[in-house]
């Protein structure tokens, strides 16, 4: 490695009361380019290479990043020891620009995001339909979430043998959610090859509430995986969180995907209604004609979507989901 990654020391933000050095920064640019797959305890696990040269470097964050925070998913730049051997300790330099961001709030007062992962171009929402049943709150705040980081959302539904879908699939059918049903009682190859078609060749980030049966679909998907499984609170109806921190596993198939830990609520604090509406592009085309400030609520005396309704330019079912969608906002997550 070059010699200009040793000393690091006199390009780190000054400490106070002090000047700083040199207005001279350092270029990374022959660096190599690595993706951060899991991050434990302020370790960030990151494959760098390609094929027979990829190997698994561990990696610590550099103080001239201040606090900008790495998450999973991030391409990063890595310098020092990236040979991947045992005892050896390489360092983030910097964090390539990303091309979506996955985030959500604590909850709906929060003002700080949360960023959930970098660079995925796919929300999977697993639910099941029974054992726990659907909380239909957290499945439209998750897909305000992905239309909101422009992602493109799906639904697994698993545990059908338990359920009839077709309550959840009519739900979801207007706003042209991919749906993927998923049995227990089938053959793991038959059960899991629309769920592999719908991955394949795309970076994938899996969520869903305690219990719903990811961590199994995960393990079903990638074998050597190993993720922790648990069963659900007969009282509560609620799983317990199995999953501690989200991990990027690459598909056999070709394609990520990455696991996270079992949510509770999903806060939408920085998500507005015109960041929404870009997501339907009809819709968004029938709203141009609405009054200065409309939420394109239902409430709305003069919204122009219910006006395209009535001329027959947009579906009363779309526009009603839509608005279910803007009301999941202001409601509880269950």
């Amino acid at each position: 490695m070059s010699s200009k990654y040793d000393d690091q020391a006199k390009y780190d933000r000054p400490r106070r009361r002090t000047r700083p050095r040199t207005k001279d920064r350092p270029s990374y640019d022959d660096a190599p380019v690595g993706r951060v797959v899991t991050i434990d305890r302020g370790r960030y696990t990151v494959l760098v290479g390609d094929g027979a040269d990829e190997r698994v470097v561990t990696t610590m964050k550099s103080r001239s990043l201040g606090r900008q925070a790495v998450v999973v998913g991030d391409e990063v730049r890595v310098v020092g020891d990236v040979s991947g051997t045992n005892d050896t300790l390489a360092r983030i330099a910097e964090v390539q620009p990303r091309r979506t961001v996955l985030r959500r709030t604590a909850d709906d007062d929060d003002p700080v995001e949360r960023v959930i992962v970098a660079n995925a171009d796919q929300l999977v929402v697993v639910t099941s339909l029974a054992d726990p049943p659907p909380r239909v709150g957290l499945i439209d705040r998750c897909l305000v979430a992905a239309f909101d980081a422009g992602i493109d959302p799906v639904v697994f539904l698993t545990k059908a043998d338990l359920a009839d879908p077709a309550e959840m699939v009519s739900l979801l059918q207007p706003l042209d959610v991919v749906v993927v049903v998923t049995r227990h009682d089938e053959p793991a190859g038959s059960a899991l090859d629309d769920v592999r078609d719908q991955l394949r060749d795309r970076t994938s980030v899996l969520v869903g509430h305690s219990g719903v049966g990811k961590s199994t679909l995960v393990n079903a998907l990638v074998p050597d995986a190993e993720r922790t499984t648990s069963h659900v609170n007969a009282i509560t109806g609620r799983g317990r969180h199995t999953s501690t921190s989200a991990l990027a596993l690459r598909l056999p198939g070709g394609g990520w995907i990455v696991d996270t830990p079992g949510i509770r609520s999903f806060g939408l604090a920085h998500v507005q209604p015109d960041n929404l509406i870009r997501a339907f592009g009809d819709l968004q085309d029938a709203s141009m004609d609405c009054p200065r400030g409309c939420t394109h609520a239902e409430s709305e005396p003069e919204c122009a979507l219910d006006l395209a309704v009535t001329a027959g330019r947009v579906e009363q079912a779309r526009v009603d989901s839509f608005r279910r969608l803007l009301q999941s906002r202001d409601a509880p997550d269950y």
